[in-house]
Protein backbone atom coordinates (compact mmCIF):
# COMPACT_ATOMS: atom_id res chain seq x y z
CA UNK A 1 0.00 0.00 0.00
CA UNK A 2 1.04 3.59 -0.62
CA UNK A 3 -0.01 6.82 1.09
CA UNK A 4 -0.80 9.50 -1.47
CA UNK A 5 -0.30 13.21 -0.79
CA UNK A 6 -3.58 14.69 0.38
CA UNK A 7 -5.21 11.30 0.79
CA UNK A 8 -6.97 10.04 3.89
CA UNK A 9 -4.69 7.02 4.21
CA UNK A 10 -2.85 4.29 2.37
CA UNK A 11 -4.17 3.19 -1.01
CA UNK A 12 -4.07 -0.31 -2.42
CA UNK A 13 -1.95 -0.88 -5.51
CA UNK A 14 -3.51 -2.25 -8.68
CA UNK A 15 -1.40 -5.41 -8.52
CA UNK A 16 -2.32 -6.09 -4.90
CA UNK A 17 -5.98 -5.51 -5.75
CA UNK A 18 -5.79 -8.05 -8.59
CA UNK A 19 -3.92 -10.55 -6.42
CA UNK A 20 -6.46 -10.38 -3.60
CA UNK A 21 -9.35 -10.93 -5.99
CA UNK A 22 -7.53 -13.80 -7.70
CA UNK A 23 -7.05 -15.50 -4.35
CA UNK A 24 -10.82 -15.37 -3.88
CA UNK A 25 -11.60 -16.47 -7.44
CA UNK A 26 -8.57 -18.56 -8.47
CA UNK A 27 -10.05 -20.37 -11.47
CA UNK A 28 -12.53 -17.92 -12.94
CA UNK A 29 -12.71 -14.36 -14.27
CA UNK A 30 -12.76 -11.64 -11.63
CA UNK A 31 -16.25 -10.29 -10.96
CA UNK A 32 -16.83 -7.15 -13.07
CA UNK A 33 -13.25 -7.51 -14.33
CA UNK A 34 -12.00 -6.28 -10.95
CA UNK A 35 -13.98 -3.05 -11.03
CA UNK A 36 -14.07 -0.78 -9.15
CA UNK A 37 -10.29 -0.30 -9.09
CA UNK A 38 -8.71 1.17 -5.94
CA UNK A 39 -7.92 4.41 -7.78
CA UNK A 40 -11.47 4.77 -9.09
CA UNK A 41 -12.46 7.93 -7.20
CA UNK A 42 -9.22 9.78 -7.87
CA UNK A 43 -9.18 8.71 -11.50
CA UNK A 44 -12.70 10.01 -12.07
CA UNK A 45 -11.95 13.35 -10.41
CA UNK A 46 -8.91 14.06 -12.57
CA UNK A 47 -9.35 16.03 -15.76
CA UNK A 48 -9.28 13.69 -18.72
CA UNK A 49 -6.13 14.21 -20.85
CA UNK A 50 -6.72 15.51 -24.33
CA UNK A 51 -6.63 12.84 -27.01
CA UNK A 52 -4.16 13.43 -29.81
CA UNK A 53 -5.93 14.32 -33.05
CA UNK A 54 -3.08 12.74 -34.99
CA UNK A 55 -3.24 9.10 -33.89
CA UNK A 56 0.36 8.61 -34.98
CA UNK A 57 1.44 10.75 -32.02
CA UNK A 58 -0.44 8.77 -29.37
CA UNK A 59 2.01 7.69 -26.69
CA UNK A 60 4.61 10.30 -27.59
CA UNK A 61 3.90 12.30 -24.42
CA UNK A 62 4.55 9.20 -22.34
CA UNK A 63 7.77 8.58 -24.27
CA UNK A 64 9.00 12.11 -23.48
CA UNK A 65 8.45 11.54 -19.75
CA UNK A 66 10.29 8.22 -19.95
CA UNK A 67 13.20 9.75 -21.87
CA UNK A 68 13.62 12.43 -19.21
CA UNK A 69 13.40 9.88 -16.42
CA UNK A 70 15.88 7.43 -17.91
CA UNK A 71 18.18 10.33 -18.73
CA UNK A 72 18.72 10.82 -14.99
CA UNK A 73 20.94 7.98 -13.88
CA UNK A 74 19.92 8.17 -10.22
CA UNK A 75 16.14 8.59 -10.67
CA UNK A 76 14.31 5.72 -8.91
CA UNK A 77 11.21 4.08 -10.43
CA UNK A 78 9.05 5.63 -7.71
CA UNK A 79 9.56 9.03 -9.35
CA UNK A 80 7.21 7.85 -12.09
CA UNK A 81 4.42 6.86 -9.70
CA UNK A 82 2.44 10.05 -10.39
CA UNK A 83 4.06 11.14 -13.63
CA UNK A 84 1.36 10.20 -16.13
CA UNK A 85 -1.81 11.81 -14.79
CA UNK A 86 -1.88 14.60 -17.36
CA UNK A 87 -1.06 12.65 -20.52
CA UNK A 88 -2.95 10.07 -22.54
CA UNK A 89 -1.66 6.57 -21.76
CA UNK A 90 -2.39 3.96 -24.48
CA UNK A 91 -3.57 0.56 -23.24
CA UNK A 92 -2.23 -1.23 -26.33
CA UNK A 93 1.34 -1.77 -27.51
CA UNK A 94 2.70 1.59 -28.59
CA UNK A 95 5.73 2.25 -30.78
CA UNK A 96 6.65 5.54 -29.08
CA UNK A 97 6.75 3.94 -25.64
CA UNK A 98 8.58 0.89 -26.97
CA UNK A 99 11.18 3.14 -28.62
CA UNK A 100 11.74 5.02 -25.36
CA UNK A 101 12.29 1.69 -23.60
CA UNK A 102 14.77 0.56 -26.24
CA UNK A 103 16.73 3.82 -25.96
CA UNK A 104 17.32 3.24 -22.24
CA UNK A 105 19.40 0.72 -20.33
CA UNK A 106 17.71 -2.69 -20.58
CA UNK A 107 18.14 -3.65 -16.93
CA UNK A 108 16.86 -0.30 -15.74
CA UNK A 109 13.81 -0.50 -17.99
CA UNK A 110 13.08 -3.97 -16.63
CA UNK A 111 13.39 -2.83 -13.00
CA UNK A 112 11.23 0.22 -13.64
CA UNK A 113 8.52 -1.81 -15.36
CA UNK A 114 8.46 -4.31 -12.52
CA UNK A 115 8.24 -1.62 -9.86
CA UNK A 116 5.43 0.26 -11.59
CA UNK A 117 3.36 -2.88 -12.14
CA UNK A 118 3.96 -4.18 -8.63
CA UNK A 119 3.52 -0.95 -6.65
CA UNK A 120 1.52 1.61 -8.66
CA UNK A 121 -1.64 2.86 -7.01
CA UNK A 122 -2.60 4.62 -10.24
CA UNK A 123 -3.75 2.72 -13.33
CA UNK A 124 -1.86 5.03 -15.69
CA UNK A 125 1.51 4.33 -14.07
CA UNK A 126 0.76 0.61 -13.86
CA UNK A 127 -0.11 0.64 -17.56
CA UNK A 128 3.20 2.29 -18.45
CA UNK A 129 5.03 -0.26 -16.33
CA UNK A 130 3.35 -3.09 -18.20
CA UNK A 131 4.16 -1.39 -21.50
CA UNK A 132 7.83 -1.42 -20.49
CA UNK A 133 7.67 -5.14 -19.67
CA UNK A 134 6.02 -5.70 -23.06
CA UNK A 135 9.35 -4.72 -24.65
CA UNK A 136 11.27 -7.30 -22.59
CA UNK A 137 11.48 -11.09 -22.50
CA UNK A 138 12.44 -12.10 -18.93
CA UNK A 139 10.54 -15.28 -18.03
CA UNK A 140 10.56 -14.51 -14.31
CA UNK A 141 8.08 -11.69 -14.91
CA UNK A 142 5.34 -14.02 -16.18
CA UNK A 143 3.47 -14.32 -12.82
CA UNK A 144 3.60 -10.53 -12.37
CA UNK A 145 2.21 -9.95 -15.86
CA UNK A 146 -0.47 -12.61 -15.48
CA UNK A 147 -1.71 -11.16 -12.21
CA UNK A 148 -2.09 -7.58 -13.42
CA UNK A 149 -3.55 -9.01 -16.64
CA UNK A 150 -6.50 -10.38 -14.66
CA UNK A 151 -7.76 -6.78 -14.70
CA UNK A 152 -8.11 -7.54 -18.35
CA UNK A 153 -10.21 -4.74 -19.77
CA UNK A 154 -7.46 -2.27 -18.87
CA UNK A 155 -4.35 -4.45 -18.89
CA UNK A 156 -5.26 -7.43 -21.09
CA UNK A 157 -3.87 -6.12 -24.37
CA UNK A 158 -0.44 -5.27 -22.97
CA UNK A 159 -0.35 -8.44 -20.88
CA UNK A 160 -1.00 -10.46 -24.04
CA UNK A 161 1.84 -8.69 -25.84
CA UNK A 162 4.21 -9.12 -22.90
CA UNK A 163 3.47 -12.83 -22.43
CA UNK A 164 3.62 -13.58 -26.15
CA UNK A 165 7.28 -12.50 -26.24
CA UNK A 166 8.44 -14.86 -23.51
CA UNK A 167 9.55 -18.48 -23.51
CA UNK A 168 6.56 -20.45 -22.25
CA UNK A 169 4.34 -17.67 -23.53
CA UNK A 170 1.65 -19.94 -24.98
CA UNK A 171 1.07 -21.69 -21.66
CA UNK A 172 1.09 -18.33 -19.86
CA UNK A 173 -1.40 -16.85 -22.32
CA UNK A 174 -3.63 -19.89 -21.97
CA UNK A 175 -3.66 -19.62 -18.17
CA UNK A 176 -4.79 -16.01 -18.41
CA UNK A 177 -7.27 -16.58 -21.25
CA UNK A 178 -9.05 -19.14 -19.07
CA UNK A 179 -9.57 -16.47 -16.39
CA UNK A 180 -10.76 -13.43 -18.31
CA UNK A 181 -13.78 -12.43 -20.37
CA UNK A 182 -14.95 -9.51 -22.49
CA UNK A 183 -12.28 -7.54 -24.31
CA UNK A 184 -9.54 -9.19 -22.27
CA UNK A 185 -10.54 -12.56 -23.69
CA UNK A 186 -10.36 -11.10 -27.20
CA UNK A 187 -6.81 -9.83 -26.62
CA UNK A 188 -5.57 -13.10 -25.11
CA UNK A 189 -7.12 -15.46 -27.64
CA UNK A 190 -5.97 -13.36 -30.57
CA UNK A 191 -2.45 -13.50 -29.14
CA UNK A 192 -2.68 -17.28 -28.82
CA UNK A 193 -3.80 -17.58 -32.44
CA UNK A 194 -0.98 -15.33 -33.67
CA UNK A 195 1.74 -17.21 -31.85
CA UNK A 196 1.18 -20.72 -33.14
CA UNK A 197 -1.22 -23.11 -31.43
CA UNK A 198 0.22 -26.16 -29.69
CA UNK A 199 -0.43 -26.55 -25.94
CA UNK A 200 -3.56 -24.42 -26.20
CA UNK A 201 -5.17 -26.20 -29.16
CA UNK A 202 -7.42 -28.53 -27.19
CA UNK A 203 -8.79 -25.68 -25.06
CA UNK A 204 -9.25 -23.34 -28.01
CA UNK A 205 -11.22 -25.99 -29.90
CA UNK A 206 -13.56 -26.61 -26.97
CA UNK A 207 -13.78 -23.51 -24.79
CA UNK A 208 -12.57 -20.34 -26.54
CA UNK A 209 -16.05 -18.96 -27.23
CA UNK A 210 -17.94 -18.21 -24.03
CA UNK A 211 -21.11 -16.76 -25.57
CA UNK A 212 -20.08 -13.11 -25.46
CA UNK A 213 -20.91 -10.99 -28.51
CA UNK A 214 -17.21 -10.11 -28.74
CA UNK A 215 -16.41 -13.74 -29.65
CA UNK A 216 -17.10 -12.65 -33.22
CA UNK A 217 -13.72 -10.95 -33.34
CA UNK A 218 -11.77 -14.17 -32.88
CA UNK A 219 -14.01 -17.14 -33.82
CA UNK A 220 -12.58 -17.41 -37.32
CA UNK A 221 -9.04 -17.03 -36.02
CA UNK A 222 -9.60 -19.91 -33.60
CA UNK A 223 -11.06 -22.12 -36.33
CA UNK A 224 -8.07 -21.40 -38.57
CA UNK A 225 -5.20 -21.44 -36.08
CA UNK A 226 -6.43 -24.55 -34.23
CA UNK A 227 -7.14 -26.44 -37.48
CA UNK A 228 -10.79 -27.07 -36.69
CA UNK A 229 -11.31 -28.74 -40.06
CA UNK A 230 -8.89 -31.49 -39.05
CA UNK A 231 -10.13 -31.90 -35.49
CA UNK A 232 -13.84 -32.24 -36.32
CA UNK A 233 -13.20 -35.11 -38.75
CA UNK A 234 -10.55 -36.74 -36.57
CA UNK A 235 -10.61 -39.66 -34.16
CA UNK A 236 -10.82 -37.68 -30.90
CA UNK A 237 -14.18 -35.99 -31.36
CA UNK A 238 -16.14 -35.50 -28.13
CA UNK A 239 -19.28 -33.58 -27.17
CA UNK A 240 -17.31 -30.51 -26.07
CA UNK A 241 -15.64 -30.30 -29.48
CA UNK A 242 -18.91 -30.74 -31.37
CA UNK A 243 -20.73 -28.20 -29.20
CA UNK A 244 -17.98 -25.62 -29.54
CA UNK A 245 -17.83 -26.23 -33.28
CA UNK A 246 -21.52 -25.37 -33.38
CA UNK A 247 -20.83 -22.13 -31.53
CA UNK A 248 -17.99 -21.25 -33.89
CA UNK A 249 -20.14 -21.94 -36.96
CA UNK A 250 -23.07 -19.96 -35.57
CA UNK A 251 -20.81 -16.98 -34.87
CA UNK A 252 -19.01 -17.14 -38.23
CA UNK A 253 -22.34 -17.34 -40.04
CA UNK A 254 -23.29 -13.88 -38.79
CA UNK A 255 -20.26 -11.89 -37.67
CA UNK A 256 -19.71 -9.79 -40.78
CA UNK A 257 -17.85 -6.60 -39.95
CA UNK A 258 -16.24 -8.14 -36.87
CA UNK A 259 -14.24 -11.15 -37.94
CA UNK A 260 -13.91 -13.96 -40.46
CA UNK A 261 -17.19 -15.28 -41.83
CA UNK A 262 -17.96 -18.65 -43.37
CA UNK A 263 -17.68 -17.05 -46.80
CA UNK A 264 -13.97 -16.45 -46.21
CA UNK A 265 -13.29 -19.73 -44.38
CA UNK A 266 -12.31 -22.28 -47.07
CA UNK A 267 -13.04 -25.43 -45.01
CA UNK A 268 -16.60 -24.27 -44.23
CA UNK A 269 -18.39 -27.02 -46.23
CA UNK A 270 -16.29 -29.75 -44.61
CA UNK A 271 -16.77 -28.42 -41.08
CA UNK A 272 -20.51 -27.85 -41.54
CA UNK A 273 -21.01 -31.37 -42.90
CA UNK A 274 -19.01 -32.90 -40.06
CA UNK A 275 -20.88 -30.86 -37.45
CA UNK A 276 -24.35 -31.88 -38.61
CA UNK A 277 -23.25 -35.52 -38.87
CA UNK A 278 -22.03 -35.48 -35.27
CA UNK A 279 -25.13 -33.56 -34.17
CA UNK A 280 -27.30 -36.38 -35.48
CA UNK A 281 -25.69 -38.71 -32.92
CA UNK A 282 -25.81 -36.34 -29.94
CA UNK A 283 -28.33 -36.17 -27.14
CA UNK A 284 -30.67 -33.21 -27.72
CA UNK A 285 -30.21 -30.10 -25.56
CA UNK A 286 -31.64 -26.61 -25.85
CA UNK A 287 -28.28 -25.04 -26.66
CA UNK A 288 -27.53 -27.60 -29.35
CA UNK A 289 -30.95 -27.08 -30.87
CA UNK A 290 -30.67 -23.29 -30.92
CA UNK A 291 -27.14 -23.26 -32.34
CA UNK A 292 -28.08 -25.71 -35.09
CA UNK A 293 -31.25 -23.79 -35.92
CA UNK A 294 -29.40 -20.49 -36.21
CA UNK A 295 -26.78 -22.11 -38.48
CA UNK A 296 -29.51 -23.63 -40.66
CA UNK A 297 -31.34 -20.30 -40.80
CA UNK A 298 -28.24 -18.50 -42.07
CA UNK A 299 -27.62 -21.23 -44.63
CA UNK A 300 -31.20 -21.17 -45.88
CA UNK A 301 -31.59 -17.38 -45.90
CA UNK A 302 -28.29 -16.34 -47.48
CA UNK A 303 -26.84 -17.00 -50.89
CA UNK A 304 -24.79 -20.23 -50.93
CA UNK A 305 -21.51 -18.39 -51.43
CA UNK A 306 -22.08 -16.51 -48.16
CA UNK A 307 -21.49 -19.81 -46.38
CA UNK A 308 -18.65 -20.88 -48.65
CA UNK A 309 -20.81 -23.58 -50.24
CA UNK A 310 -22.18 -24.49 -53.61
CA UNK A 311 -25.96 -24.50 -54.01
CA UNK A 312 -26.02 -28.29 -53.81
CA UNK A 313 -23.88 -28.34 -50.67
CA UNK A 314 -25.98 -25.65 -49.01
CA UNK A 315 -29.29 -27.36 -49.77
CA UNK A 316 -28.04 -30.72 -48.52
CA UNK A 317 -26.77 -29.18 -45.28
CA UNK A 318 -30.08 -27.44 -44.62
CA UNK A 319 -31.96 -30.71 -45.14
CA UNK A 320 -29.62 -32.50 -42.74
CA UNK A 321 -29.95 -29.87 -40.02
CA UNK A 322 -33.74 -29.81 -40.33
CA UNK A 323 -33.91 -33.60 -40.19
CA UNK A 324 -32.26 -33.47 -36.77
CA UNK A 325 -34.20 -30.46 -35.48
CA UNK A 326 -37.57 -31.94 -36.45
CA UNK A 327 -37.04 -35.24 -34.65
CA UNK A 328 -39.52 -35.71 -31.83
CA UNK A 329 -36.92 -35.95 -29.06
CA UNK A 330 -35.31 -32.69 -30.20
CA UNK A 331 -38.70 -30.96 -30.44
CA UNK A 332 -39.67 -32.11 -26.95
CA UNK A 333 -36.37 -30.97 -25.48
CA UNK A 334 -36.45 -27.44 -26.89
CA UNK A 335 -40.08 -26.81 -25.97
CA UNK A 336 -39.49 -28.03 -22.43
CA UNK A 337 -36.29 -26.02 -22.05
CA UNK A 338 -37.17 -22.62 -23.52
CA UNK A 339 -39.06 -20.10 -21.41
CA UNK A 340 -42.14 -19.28 -23.47
CA UNK A 341 -42.54 -15.97 -21.65
CA UNK A 342 -38.97 -14.86 -22.31
CA UNK A 343 -37.73 -12.35 -24.88
CA UNK A 344 -35.52 -14.94 -26.58
CA UNK A 345 -38.48 -17.25 -27.19
CA UNK A 346 -40.41 -14.42 -28.82
CA UNK A 347 -37.48 -13.48 -31.04
CA UNK A 348 -36.59 -17.06 -31.94
CA UNK A 349 -40.10 -18.12 -32.88
CA UNK A 350 -40.84 -14.95 -34.86
CA UNK A 351 -37.63 -15.20 -36.85
CA UNK A 352 -35.63 -18.44 -36.97
CA UNK A 353 -38.49 -20.86 -36.31
CA UNK A 354 -40.87 -19.05 -38.65
CA UNK A 355 -38.42 -18.89 -41.55
CA UNK A 356 -37.42 -22.55 -41.20
CA UNK A 357 -40.97 -23.75 -40.36
CA UNK A 358 -39.53 -25.69 -37.44
CA UNK A 359 -41.81 -28.51 -36.37
CA UNK A 360 -41.33 -27.81 -32.66
CA UNK A 361 -42.94 -24.38 -32.99
CA UNK A 362 -45.73 -24.82 -35.55
CA UNK A 363 -48.32 -24.11 -32.85
CA UNK A 364 -46.72 -20.67 -32.41
CA UNK A 365 -45.68 -19.80 -35.95
CA UNK A 366 -48.58 -21.44 -37.73
CA UNK A 367 -46.11 -22.72 -40.29
CA UNK A 368 -46.10 -26.12 -41.91
CA UNK A 369 -43.26 -27.29 -44.11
Amino acid sequence: MTTEPGSLGPRTGLFEHALRLHQRYPDSPLPRDGEPYPDGDLHRRRQRPRTRKDQRLRGSDVAVILDVHFGKADAPPSKLADAFHDVEVPIHYNEHIAAAALRADRQRVRQTGRWLVRHSTDRCSATVGLALLATDWAEEDIPLIQTIGLLSDRFGALAAEALRRRRGGEEALLWLAQRVEGWGRVYLIEALCRGGVHASRRWLLRHACDGDFLNGYFAGKVATAAHLHEAIVGTEVDDDLVDHTGRLLKIMAGCGGMGMTLEHYPPAPVVLAAHVAHLDRQTPTVNRYVDAAVIADHLASDKPERSGCTTEQRDQLVRQYLAVLDRQDWCDEVRAGLDEDGEFFAWFTANVAARLHLRAFTDVTGGDR
